[in-house]
């Protein structure tokens, strides 16, 4: 700040609240209080240091979650992946998976839809492997913002098993006689 004379040779009054200030003089005071201090006191204010980093700042390969939390999200894609794969596989020879599904029940029934079988089966299988790699896009964002993430590859089963069962309950029911064999086994 400064008391210059006015052009007539008064001296001008002491500044109160900063009305004679530069604007750089203002913003010094306004962001830094010991700027403001050292104006006062008539001491040329410190250069600003520049601001320690903050503890959690990014480091080159992205944030980093609690390790538990990467080793669980981890083994649960890769058990997801596992899994994944291999209902897809049975899926795909759907009338197969549906007797084995009524053998695992003690029923000796033939599945003859074939054709709704295949369809159906190629659909649920198709749900699972769009499922899983949407499960795993979401958690690998997650994951690089350095959140917890053990959680989506729960409810990407979750979501993905409940669409796919209605694909496969959609190809049991269009079997008649596979139905009339699996109902017809359950004692009353």
């Amino acid at each position: 700040m400064s008391d210059a004379s006015t052009g007539n040779g008064e001296a001008r009054p002491r500044p109160q609240y900063g009305e004679y200030a530069t604007p750089e003089e203002q913003r010094a005071r306004i962001q830094r209080p010991e700027v403001t201090e050292a104006l006062d006191a008539g001491v040329a204010p410190q250069p600003e240091r520049p601001a320690p980093a903050p503890v959690n700042a990014a480091r080159p390969g992205g944030l980093r979650g609690p390790l538990w939390d990467r080793i669980i999200t981890g083994g649960l894609l890769a058990y997801g992946l596992v899994s994944t794969v291999s209902t897809i596989v049975q899926l795909l020879d759907f009338p197969r998976y549906a007797e084995s599904a009524a053998n695992v029940l003690g029923v000796d029934a033939t599945y003859t839809n074939l054709q709704g079988g295949y369809v159906w089966g190629a659909a649920a299988a198709l749900v699972y492997g769009i499922g899983w790699l949407l499960t795993a896009l979401l958690t690998w964002r997650r994951l690089k913002r350095g959140k917890i993430a053990f959680w989506i590859p729960i409810a990407g089963f979750v979501a993905t098993a409940l669409v796919a069962g209605v694909c496969v309950t959609l190809a049991l029911v269009g079997d008649q006689q596979f139905m009339t064999a699996i109902i017809g086994s359950v004692p009353n």
